[in-house]
């Protein structure tokens, strides 16, 4: 709850290899495995908020918020 406004906040985050370049990841059609690179950016324009922060070699934590 923020004030009036109800939702929904979701953190993930692993300690994988971390993403090297966080601005390259979050362009469309970017894909490091052949997908079809719409996993962060599609994300993103899903939810109200979006925060990424990643470190090579020590994992990545993204928080997505989204309002009702």
């Amino acid at each position: 709850n923020d004030g009036t406004r109800r939702g929904v906040k979701i953190i993930f985050a692993d300690k994988g290899p971390g993403i090297p370049d966080v601005e390259l990841a979050m362009k469309d059609g970017y894909t490091t495995r052949g997908g079809l690179g719409l996993g962060l950016s599609g994300s993103k324009r899903l939810v109200n908020e979006f925060e990424i922060h990643s470190q090579p070699g020590k994992g990545t934590t993204v928080s997505i918020v989204r309002w009702k």
